[in-house]
Formats: structure tokens, sequence, C-alpha cells
């Protein structure tokens, strides 16, 4: 008989909903990174594993268009022994009825609910009507913490630990900057936002790493990029218009372009640095073909990493 293999997180895992990297403690964010890698060496090494979903179903609500996180979640969900179902955008979140009542019709139904969408405000009162439910965040106009889970695992597996390193974002200081510097910053890491006058990273947020930073992380805010990147162990970048901001793509294309990743910027960073970006890239703006197709680049990790960090965290909702 071949037995699964056992999960065992490290520590206790208390959270019942993820809305935000700052509903974990550091030991928690550790815990889930700890699991992922584990689960990403037993799925590498075909080793049966633990299917804490069986019999549960997941409803993907996503009001905005998704390849790595729909397609991670539905993958995850189902390894770990669970259904997913996805009901119509526009059904479940168009407003044909409240998000309370959407949310209080699923609780009877599902076992958790993945969300993208717009306001983080609209996600908070989603998951406040239906306190039973496993909410997960999986992208706000404010937040991206799947991202950020994964992008940690990726760092990990590169240096062992984040402790003591400095990562360079450089460009716009969206929901992706604000995710990673929470996250990065729980682990030890130095987070510098590079960003044109009026995007900067919000003060909040800013407040918000300080308030949860170890070891000497944080995170700070800044105008050059080329000073952002000076002492980087990482530099990452995203797209300069957002999904909901289409409109603005031109003028952002003119404000950012002194922002672009190229091969001159990275020669400004020290000769190991790693090359991050969350995907989907828009080659030629924010980062040219040299760089995201380089040696430095670790893009495509992080893109795999979603699946593993998320299945982990599902897993730990489950109460693995």
């Amino acid at each position: 008989m071949t037995r699964q293999a056992a999960v065992q997180p490290v520590a206790p895992w208390v959270p019942t909903q993820f809305l935000s990297i700052l509903d974990l403690s550091p030991r928690e964010l550790e815990t889930c990174l700890d699991l992922a890698a584990s689960m990403k060496a037993a799925r590498r090494a075909n080793t049966p594993q633990a299917k804490p979903l069986t019999g549960q179903h997941v409803a993907l609500l996503f009001e905005k268009p998704s390849l790595r996180t729909r397609s991670t979640f539905m993958i995850a969900v189902r390894e770990l022994g669970g259904e997913v179902i996805e009901p119509p955008a526009e059904v479940a979140l168009g407003g044909r009825e409240t998000l309370e009542d959407v949310a209080r019709n699923l609780e009877r139904w599902v076992h958790g609910v993945v969300i993208r969408t717009y306001g983080q405000d609209r996600l908070e009162r989603f998951a406040a009507a239906a306190p039973n439910l496993c909410v997960v965040n999986a992208l706000t106009d404010q937040e991206h913490p799947c991202q950020a889970l994964a992008d940690c695992l990726t760092l990990v597996e590169q240096w062992g630990s984040l402790e003591g390193r400095t990562i360079a974002f450089v460009g716009d200081g969206n929901n992706v900057a604000a995710s990673l510097a929470q996250a990065a910053a729980m682990l030890g890491a130095r987070v510098i936002v590079a960003s044109p006058s009026g995007f900067a990273l919000p003060d909040a947020v800013v407040k918000s790493v300080a308030a949860v930073a170890r070891f000497g992380g944080g995170v700070s805010v800044c105008h050059d990029p080329v000073a952002a990147v000076a002492d980087a162990d990482a530099i990452y970048t995203d797209v300069w218009a957002s999904m909901g901001q289409e409109a603005e793509a031109s003028a952002r294309n003119g404000i950012f372009r002194p922002f672009q990743v190229n091969a001159e910027l990275m020669a400004a960073a020290p000769p190991d640095t790693l090359f991050m970006h969350c995907l989907p890239a828009h080659r030629g703006d924010e980062v040219t073909d040299d760089v995201i197709d380089s040696a430095a680049s670790v893009v495509f990790d992080q893109s795999e990493n979603r699946l593993h960090t998320q299945k982990a965290l599902l897993a730990l909702l489950a109460g693995v």
C-alpha cells in the first residue's frame, strides 16, 4: 500500500480567511512557505499527498481577467481533492444582488471562495457577511497577497533566506508592490519602491510595513530608479497600467518610460541581481526582452510557485 505523504506544518495556523498579507503573523507566513516548498517537492517526486479538500467545493469569483491565478487555483483545489465551481461574474458579483447576499448563499454550499475583484472594500464586505466561509484574496486594486507568497517562495529558493536582502521595485507603487513590501519585510528584507512622482507606494502601506517588519527589514520610497537598484539583490517591476487603468495607458507610458527595466538599469545593479515580474509583461514597456529572457530572470519560477503557495494556503485554511 502506498502511504500518502503526511503534511506537518511547523507551527499552529490561526487564520481562516486570507484577505491580506497582514492577516498572517510572520510565523504563519513562514509556515505557509515551508508547506509550499514541501508540497512542491512532493509533486515533482510524484509522491501522493494528503487531500484535505476531499468532499469540499471552492468557488472562483473573478471580475478581472486571469491566466495564472485562475489556472493555479483550479489545479490546487483539484490536487487537494476538492471541486471547483465558477459562477459567472455578472451573476455572482455584478450587482444582480448584494455582495452580502451572494456571500450568505455561497456560505451554505461551499467551503471557500477565491475572489478577484476591484476595491479591497468589496472583498472585505463579502468576507464579513460570511464569517464561516474561507475567503481568499486573488487580487484587488490595493493588494495582491497570493502573488507575494509566490514571490517570497521564489526568493527563498534562490537565497535560502530574505533576511538582509534588498529588493528594488521599479514602477507603479501598486497592489503588487504593497503586498510584496509587507511580506518581504516580515521576512527581513529591505524593499525600495522607486516610482514617478504621484505614483509612489501609499503612505498607509508604508506604515503597515513598518508595523510588521523584522530583522532590519522595511520599506522606503524614492523617485530615482538608478539609485534604487544600486545595492539590489532583486529588481521587480510590473505593468505601468494595471487592470482597470487602460484609459490611462497612453499617458502612463510617457511618465513611466524612465523607469523601464532594461540592460542599462540592470547594469547599475550588482552583477548577480535577479529580475522579477508578476506577469503578464508588456514587453518593450516596463521591461525589455533581453532582461526578461535573461539568466537573471526568475519570472517563470514565480509563476510556477503561484500553484505551490496557493495550494499550501488552501490546505492550511482547510485545517491541515
